[in-house]
């Protein structure tokens, strides 16, 4: 037997002599606040993983590191730390890809590195990315759509004289449900299959290839709620999409934001089997990081709403009430969930107007610098904190800061 098989064996014998069979019928992603003792000790390890890891300038890390042909290598897209400590290394032997995710020392984002370079971008996408967007997964999405639409309730219950944006809106299974509350409903993807496949879908709603500032239904701008599903990790150079999306964004407007949460215990957890490792993915938030970003592209504050999984809030009767009180009261008071669901504030209006029903809001304004003191191999004129919020003067410099730069060595 393989010694990773052996060693998946003996977990699982380990907990069935701690645990029983008293959680067997629980989903494992509740599992893992259910079980005692199951969060510290996943605490910990993250702590120990981050703690033990060395930084190392972006020079050394670009000689021993390999560089594919649509890569680049980047330094920090939030703070522009060349420094970075290499934490994890998915792979997926059965589809022939790996790559390297490391954290910057400075702000602890996690992101991709080598990175894919914005000019490639459609290349992740261009045939057979929809093929899967059918059929069982299809109504699992629509299904994770409505919870968090209802955890949102105030933004999405009445769509009637309201436009909307989903930004990578795929085979348009979330516009659908946006049609069906009454918005006035556009989207943009990259994926001219699954763009096909939304056009069969939609009765009013339209779609368009490429960027929104190409459609000039789009380009003008006015939009109440602009969201994007599973979206923000895909993105090579964030600060100019979100930058892009607040111009196009109504004084009274939001961002809805859902992607997988870098900041959960899963990630300790599962390591480089963790399911937010795809392909595709290239960053990844959580609720430290991603207030970082959007004070940077002019958002004026951020909410965030608990996710307790799909599957157990919609349909799942596994779970005692009992049990679910206590799922949620843990989910509240540790990470918020596997997955990772903000409200950006395109202004003071829209945070008064929207964000009373969220448990955890940030007025952005006011945040103060971030990052650590530069280091050795940050590229020169990026301080640490570039971009960050002044308690007093709001941003420290009118353009949106921090992008993702290419290594001019590369």
């Amino acid at each position: 037997m393989a010694p990773t098989r052996m060693l998946t064996h003996a977990k699982r014998l380990l907990k069935r002599v701690l645990y029983g069979r008293r959680y067997d019928h629980v989903p494992w992603p509740q599992q893992l606040y259910l079980r005692p003792g199951e969060r510290q000790i996943r605490r910990l390890r993250g702590a120990w993983r981050d703690r033990g890891a060395p930084t190392v300038s972006l020079a050394d890390f670009r000689a021993a590191t390999p560089l594919g042909e649509i890569e680049e290598f980047i330094s920090c897209p939030l703070c522009s730390e060349s420094r970075q400590q290499l934490l994890y290394q998915p792979r997926n032997r059965r589809r022939n890809w790996t790559y390297r995710v490391v954290r910057c020392p400075g702000c602890g984002f996690l992101y991709r590195n080598p990175n894919i370079r914005p000019e490639h971008l459609g290349d992740l996408y261009a045939t057979g990315y929809s093929s899967f967007l059918t059929g069982r997964y299809a109504r699992h999405r629509q299904r994770r759509y409505r919870v968090v639409m209802d955890a949102l309730s105030p933004i999405f219950d009445d769509g009637r004289g309201r436009r909307l944006l989903d930004f990578g809106c795929g085979a348009a299974l979330f516009l659908e449900l946006a049609e069906q509350r009454g918005f006035e409903a556009y989207g943009v993807d990259l994926s001219p299959d699954s763009l096909e496949q939304a056009r069969k879908r939609l009765s009013s709603a339209r779609v368009f290839h490429g960027s929104p500032d190409e459609a000039e239904e789009i380009a003008a701008g006015g939009f109440h709620v602009i969201t994007m599903w599973s979206v923000m990790a895909h993105l090579p150079r964030p600060h100019d999409d979100l930058s892009m999306l607040r111009r196009l964004l109504a004084d009274d407007g939001v961002l809805v934001i859902f992607t997988v949460n870098a900041g959960s215990l899963h990630l300790p957890a599962q390591g480089n089997g963790w399911f937010g490792f795809t392909r595709n993915h290239l960053m990844f938030y959580s609720r430290d990081t991603l207030p970082t970003l959007l004070a940077d592209t002019g958002f004026a504050g951020v909410g965030f709403a608990p996710f307790y999984g799909a599957k157990v809030v919609a349909v799942d009767r596994a779970l005692t009430p009992r049990q679910l009180g206590r799922l949620k009261r843990r989910v509240d008071s540790t990470d918020f969930g596997s997955m990772l669901v903000a409200v950006g504030f395109a202004t003071e209006t829209a945070a008064e107007r929207w964000g009373a029903q969220l448990p955890d809001v940030r007025r952005l304004a006011i945040m103060p610098p971030r990052c650590a003191e530069p280091g050795p191999g940050r590229p020169a004129g990026h301080g640490a904190g570039a971009g960050a919020r002044s308690p007093r003067t709001g941003p420290t410099r009118p353009t949106p800061p921090g992008r993702a730069r290419p290594d001019p060595a590369r």
